[in-house]
């Protein structure tokens, strides 16, 4: 296989690459002012609006185009300064999955196109589309602002489907023919792992040298292990979350769907009470999310399975936590799981990690990167109930085995930073552009009447 390129630091060796002063950041299905855990909202939210605020920390303006899904909203609204985020309406505002907004891409692209008339010619210098319905209004206002189109795919079709959870609905084949169509016409994909990027290349034929990997990162401010004593810090968060102060407590946190693997969680427990009964009714299973995807179907198949199960008395479900909740969750935690069928990173694992807390995680996607196995976690492989509850009857009793653990959580997720992650945008970002003067500067040479073969 090809190289692949890391995105950070990488420059032409003519000359420095040029850096944007504007950017269009384009994600159609939701908005990064919506809160992670709840519908569509996720990862892929945080993303956006961390890198926007690093990007405008650097002198560069981030305006956001997102579809309106509230007559409440504004217009516009100022997230931070330099960062905008604008409301494009584009079909109902509410009540629209994201699998219909494919037939809403042509009214959103018309907000999108006429927003950008209103402003001076040039006014953006690249667009950065996220996930595959906004890639394909990037490919459009690309080819009419005559600029260049940087994508993130997020998630991927095939590989969701290669992946794909017991009883999950697989993608479209709509969205896979999407999906190829942005990877041929982006000037650069922005690959979150090495995993991802060999995915772009086997599976979807993307061309290397257009590839670049440019991990995420975690607001280490916000993320971070707590001050004074752990034994302290762990009862105060208890406390202010409702969870027992005694036995262990293993987190969950995210969109509850089958991809994201909850219930492997839940089955671990009935194994681990049938292996270890006494273990078992020390621990604490904390859901932490709402119904989102084929998940709405049924969005109390958790407590069912629980109940058939006989373990529902281990199972506390909690709605999405905001603010200091959320770090307060992960500190609270003697373990985070993620037993997802599939992830291209997986910001929960490393915003856990940061807060000093060892995460178990399925050996799949960008989970093996964001987890260092057996220093700041353990990855497992595969899905099955025995195996995870195996390694919890391991790690739950053995203190000093955890401690070790988190340790190695804390220095891991310090390698990752969303400073870290503009910086590597920004070169991809330079790089786009340069290649992109290059070749009208090639094209003008060569005039209108004549092909250049170079």
């Amino acid at each position: 296989m090809a190289e692949l390129h890391t995105g950070v630091g990488r420059q032409r060796a003519a000359r420095p690459c040029p850096r944007p002063r504007r950017i269009a950041t384009i994600s159609v299905h939701t908005s990064p002012l919506h809160q992670p855990g709840t519908g569509d909202a996720g990862g892929m939210n945080v993303y956006i609006l961390e890198v926007a605020r690093r990007l405008a920390d650097a002198d560069v303006e981030v305006e956001i185009f997102t579809r309106a899904t509230s007559g409440d909203l504004p217009p516009v609204v100022e997230t931070a300064p330099g960062v905008h985020v604008r409301h494009v309406t584009s079909g109902p505002l509410e009540g629209l999955t994201k699998e219909e907004l494919p037939g809403q891409l042509c009214a959103f692209t018309a907000g999108v196109l006429r927003a950008e008339a209103s402003r001076p010619p040039g006014h953006y210098d690249l667009i950065h589309s996220h996930y595959w319905l906004s890639g394909q209004v990037g490919w459009l206002a690309k080819e009419r602002w005559g600029v260049p189109l940087v994508h993130t795919a997020h998630t991927l079709a095939k590989v969701k489907n290669a992946q794909l959870a017991v009883g999950d609905r697989p993608e479209p084949k709509a969205r896979v023919i999407g999906e190829e169509q942005v990877v041929a016409e982006a000037d650069r994909l922005i690959a979150n792992t090495t995993v991802e990027a060999r995915d772009l290349i086997d599976r979807y034929d993307a061309d290397p040298a257009r590839v670049a990997v440019v991990e995420p990162g975690v607001d280490l401010d916000r993320f971070r292990p707590a001050l004074g004593d752990r034994d302290r810090v762990v009862a105060d968060a208890r406390r202010r979350l409702g969870l027992p102060a005694s036995g262990y407590v293993v987190a969950f946190v995210g969109r509850i769907q089958p991809l994201k693997a909850p219930d492997v969680l839940i089955r671990a427990v009935a194994a681990l009470r049938e292996r270890d009964p006494v273990l078992a009714d020390e621990v604490t299973v904390v859901i932490c999310g709402g119904p989102s995807g084929s998940g709405l179907d049924r969005p109390t198949a958790l407590m069912e399975l629980a109940a058939t199960l006989g373990v529902a008395d281990r199972i506390r479900f909690l709605p999405p936590q905001t603010g200091d909740d959320l770090p307060a969750l992960y500190r609270a935690a003697d373990l985070v799981a993620v037993p997802s069928y599939n992830e291209s990173f997986g910001l929960v694992a490393l915003e856990a990690q940061a807060c000093g807390t060892p995460v178990v995680a399925a050996a799949v996607g960008g989970l093996v990167t964001a987890v260092r196995d057996q220093v700041s976690g353990v990855l497992i492989d595969g899905h099955d109930p025995a195996d995870w509850a195996r390694t919890l009857a391991r790690l739950l009793p053995d203190r000093l085995r955890r401690a070790e653990l988190a340790r190695g959580a804390a220095r891991h997720a310090r390698n990752f930073s969303w400073h870290r992650t503009a910086s590597g945008l920004l070169a991809v970002y330079g790089e786009a552009i340069a290649a992109h003067r290059d070749r009208l500067a090639s094209e003008l040479a060569c005039g209108p009447a004549m092909s250049c073969s170079w």
